[in-house]
């Protein structure tokens, strides 16, 4: 046998531009990016309400440039104003866009972020706490309160949904739920603390107004530092990529890795939410758009490439959110209007995106786990409504009696001849319409949270995370901020109007690939933020001095009802409710699946559609009465189910009353846990339906 027969064959040499080509795509992608983020700066230099352009801030900074007034004026709007601004924009950008690609490749889920992991939730909701009781913290303390905030939420929502594996919709419902329940806790701060948390309102959409560089200059080593730790885990963040089996047979401790990645990711969200508040949805769209920039770039996908490329991408999209925010907004006013509404609607556009290429099954389409309760004889139905009947009888009759002052029975029985003293009768005249209002509201909330679960398959779904009741809040808000006073026929019908607008929109966006439940739970979500930064943009543009009126919508509250409040949602409930029952067999077969409705003649895509829009009303009807309150189209009907059973002719009375009861009885612990002061009532149901809720998803892990 030869040499040349058994010498092993040699690939001919690469030639240099070969060997090039692929770095050299990477450094221009690196280059184009570095200098659009240039030519934003600038842009974002020469915006503000002083009458300072970009060549008068360089010329003043060139010695005999210009008169020493003109110069001592540019440089104090330079290093004042504009500068900080521009630096926060960058140094948050380019953090919460790092932690949110750490996260998303710790979860293995494009979905996965500071926001639908409730970081950006659990910091906000700390810092507030430490302003309302009028702690003023140095920059550092309260850095460390927001991350430890930020690192105790999302290792809740990371618990629930082991980790990202059970499927992004699994991950963004249990984020969800514990952001609206921190999010309603930080809104009973803001009323409750007014005087303390003055302007926090708008600071905790995102904001990069600064008032100097003193906060921005303290970040900024604490940003490098977890810049460079994240680096550091490139590496392993790159096999783990490939799998925890995997990763473990290439040495990689997968649990140690997951820790000290989010840590990294919480510490880096946590400090851009001390800087500007919590800039809502960048740490989401940074990340994906870096990743679609990947695909198309060989070699860019690693790590220790993709976080300093996704940081920049990060850094645009809040710079860039700035420079748009203020040119379509006078100056005047888009110093108030928090940059986070213009990344929130961008990134809430990007989770739609995500959501639509979503493909139907997998671990987050499968059913929850007693979704659908058990059977249950007619007399333990009959035990449990004459049980619930009394219950409701009883919660009414406190929810007179007790409060800031108590009155007594006999005290009602006078006022209800005629006979009562004028301080009793002004205490119940004012008491019992927010007492009817709780009561038919919950009613309305749970009837419409019992559709949408039945139509969506889904036992954890409800209004306010389909869209509905955030997109009613839009309009609500609106109209009480523009027209004080108003009847409450007129605030329903703006509602309505935008409940059905948001409710088609999710619809339509939902169902272009086929609806399943699973698509229309994250386009409502992303619908969902979207309506909570247009209704900030309302109230700051509109009335941004009486935030107060809008926190006592948007918390869910009974707080000065009026008949002409309640008569829309008694209305639409005595229509509703019969409406209901007589498509009860017809719910029935839409909740079972695809196919046996149609074999069995049910138009399912028109009763689909009429369902919801029913939904959407009363979730309409009921805003006007207890405003935007959270969790009872949740609670109600699961509960119901697991009381009397799956059939909706019996579910649907019996979460009609739960509801009704539910928000009665947080109405009335409201006026009486800390009175003469209030809590709203959304407060309760929150605390009360977030760990139910999150218990729920606990439950059905392994499904």
């Amino acid at each position: 046998m030869t040499a040349s027969t058994t010498a092993p064959a040699v690939a001919p040499p690469r030639s240099t531009s070969e060997t090039f080509r692929p770095y050299g795509k990477i450094i221009a992608v690196f280059a184009v990016a570095v200098v659009l983020l240039a030519v934003l700066s600038a842009v974002h230099l020469t915006q503000g309400t002083a009458d300072v352009g970009l060549g008068e801030l360089i010329r003043a900074l060139q010695p005999g440039g210009e008169t020493d007034d003109a110069r001592t004026q540019a440089v104090a709007v330079l290093v004042a104003s504009r500068l900080p601004r521009l630096f926060a924009a960058l140094l948050v950008g380019l953090g919460v866009a790092i932690a949110g690609a750490v996260l998303q490749s710790v979860a293995r889920n494009p979905l996965a972020s500071p926001d639908t992991l409730a970081v950006n939730a659990g910091a906000y909701v700390s810092v507030v706490a430490v302003a309302a009781f009028g702690i003023s913290l140095p920059f550092f303390a309260g850095g460390s309160v927001a991350f430890v905030g930020g690192l105790l939420a999302s290792g809740l929502v990371l618990l629930v949904a082991r980790g990202g594996a059970a499927g992004p919709t699994r991950l963004v419902l249990a984020g969800s739920a514990v952001a609206l329940a921190l999010n309603s806790l930080t809104t009973v701060l803001l009323m409750l603390f007014q005087q303390n948390t003055i302007g926090l309102f708008a600071w905790g959409s995102g904001t990069t107004v600064q008032s100097g560089t003193q906060n921005v200059t303290m970040a900024a080593p604490v940003v490098a530092a977890g810049v460079l730790a994240a680096l550091l885990l490139a590496h392993r963040l790159d096999v783990l990529g490939l799998g925890d089996d995997s990763a473990r047979v290439l040495g990689v401790d997968v649990r140690r890795t997951r820790v000290l990645s989010v840590t990294v990711a919480v510490l880096l969200s946590a400090i851009a939410v001390t800087v500007a508040g919590p800039i809502g949805f960048v740490g989401l769209s940074a990340p994906v758009i870096a990743r679609l920039v990947t695909r198309r770039v060989p070699g860019l996908g690693a790590h220790l490439l993709l976080l300093p490329f996704a940081g920049i991408v990060g850094a645009l999209t809040v710079v860039g959110a700035d420079v748009l925010l203020r040119l379509i907004i006078p100056s005047s006013t888009a110093i108030s209007v928090p940059t986070g509404v213009v990344t929130t609607l961008a990134g809430a556009a990007v989770l739609v995106w995500l959501a639509r290429r979503l493909r139907d099954g997998g671990p987050a389409a499968a059913p929850t786990r007693g979704a659908n309760g058990t059977v249950r004889s007619r007399t333990w139905v009959v035990i449990v409504g004459v049980t619930l009947g009394v219950l409701l009888v009883a919660a009414f009759v406190s929810a007179l009696l007790l409060g800031d002052r108590l009155i007594l029975l006999g005290d009602v029985m006078n006022w209800l001849s005629g006979s009562a003293g004028r301080q009793v009768s002004f205490v119940l005249d004012q008491r019992w319409p927010r007492v009817l209002a709780a009561l038919l509201g919950g009613a309305a909330l749970a009837l419409a949270g019992a559709i949408v679960q039945a139509v969506c398959r889904n036992a954890l779904a409800e209004p306010s995370l389909l869209g509905v009741t955030p997109g009613a809040s839009v309009g609500a808000v609106a109209v009480v901020l523009l027209v004080p006073g108003v009847g409450g026929w007129p605030v329903m019908g703006v509602a309505t109007l935008f409940a059905l607008g948001t409710f088609a929109l999710v619809y339509r966006l939902s169902a272009s690939r086929g609806l399943s439940s699973d698509r229309i739970v994250l386009v409502g979500v992303g619908v969902s933020a979207a309506a909570t930064a247009l209704t900030t943009l309302v109230v700051v543009v509109v009335s941004p001095w009486n935030v107060g009126t809008a926190l006592t919508w948007l918390a869910g509250s009974t707080y000065g009802r009026s008949l002409s409040q309640v008569m829309p949602v008694l209305v639409m409930l005595a229509v509703a409710l019969p409406v209901t029952l007589i498509a009860s067999r017809t719910l029935d077969l839409v909740a079972l699946d695809e196919d046996v409705p149609r074999v069995l003649g049910v138009p399912l895509d028109r009763a689909r559609l009429g369902l919801l829009g029913l939904a959407a009303v009363l979730t309409a009807a009921a805003a006007t009465a207890v405003g935007a309150l959270g969790f009872v189209g949740l609670v109600a009907p699961h509960a119901a189910r697991a009381l009397v059973g799956g059939s909706h002719a019996r579910s649907v009375p019996v979460a009609v009353a739960l509801g009704a009861l539910l928000v009665c009885v947080a109405d009335t612990l409201g006026r009486m846990v800390i009175a003469p002061a209030q809590l709203a009532a959304g407060l309760v149901t929150a605390l009360i339906g977030a760990p139910y809720f999150v218990w729920l998803l606990w439950r059905s892990r392994s499904a």
